[in-house]
């Protein structure tokens, strides 16, 4: 299962992300989590992430792809994996795909959290309060001014990645707002069904494309013989009449009964 969780910030990704973790055995991806990964372990990918990170630049697409890439073949990762911070708009959704392809993969399902931000702004100050009137320390997320400004960010990046997956017939909308249960009972539902994804990507004019279905043994063993005898009669032989001679004949063995009947009547 390879799956991509979209949300704003609060929606509850993370939390939907480890229980999916838990439920199939796959593994959750952060590009963050990767990218100090890699530079710890000092491998070339990371080694020129290090180089960026110290000059305080992004990371490209291409390296952040590179290191996904890299990751995914892992052992604890053969189950499939969840996509967490990435991607995040249109040119590394299709970076993405393309190296997916490359590897004979595809995306299983894109799922969107589907919030209400009035309600995640109202729920973070509640929270300022509760913390407050503990004596505990706030965290830095912890500001309603910040989370604007991020969901901001998430709406002006993320509504075209929507509509991408959208027309690629992967994303799966689900009521983030609901109870945690309830959502991960939704999101598991999505994904006990067959398939979530299109049967054939192939585009047709105008039609859908028609799902294979296997032939039975008999069928499968009678197909070269009847191959033959098509090419046989192709060819002029004499294996089988075709059905035009055959009506014909009968249509004259017929007017025959009906002249000798008409005959015998004078």
């Amino acid at each position: 299962m390879r799956l991509i969780l979209l949300g704003p910030p609060g929606a509850g990704k993370g939390t939907q992300a480890q229980r999916l973790v838990a439920k199939h055995g796959i593994v959750q991806l952060s590009t963050g989590d990767m990218l100090r990964a890699a530079v710890k372990a000092g491998t070339p990918v990371g080694l020129t992430v290090k180089d960026i990170m110290d000059r305080g630049e992004l990371c490209p697409d291409d390296i952040v792809v590179a290191i996904i890439a890299d990751r995914i073949v892992q052992p604890d990762a053969k189950n499939g994996f969840i996509l967490d911070g990435f991607p995040r708009t249109v040119h590394q959704a299709e970076a993405l795909e393309h190296m997916l392809h490359e590897k004979g993969l595809d995306l299983d399902g894109v799922v969107e959290l589907k919030v209400d931000e009035g309600a995640l702004i109202r729920r973070i100050e509640s929270r300022i309060k509760e913390t407050l009137a503990r004596g505990e320390a706030l965290r830095k997320d912890d500001d309603p001014e910040v989370l604007k400004t991020r969901l901001d960010a998430y709406r002006r990046q993320t509504a075209p990645l929507i509509d991408h997956y959208r027309e690629k017939g992967l994303l799966r909308a689900v009521d983030g707002m609901r109870p945690i249960d309830e959502v991960s009972a939704a999101i598991n539902w999505i994904f006990s069904k067959p398939s979530t994804k299109p049967a054939n990507r192939q585009k047709t004019q105008g039609k859908a494309a028609k799902p294979a279905v296997a032939e039975s043994p008999a069928k499968a063993k009678a197909a070269p013989k009847k191959a033959q005898t098509v090419a046989k009669a192709a060819r002029g032989g004499t294996a089988r009449k075709p059905a035009a001679r055959k009506v014909a004949k009968r249509i004259k063995k017929t007017a025959k009964k009906t002249a000798k009947r008409k005959a015998g009547r004078r």
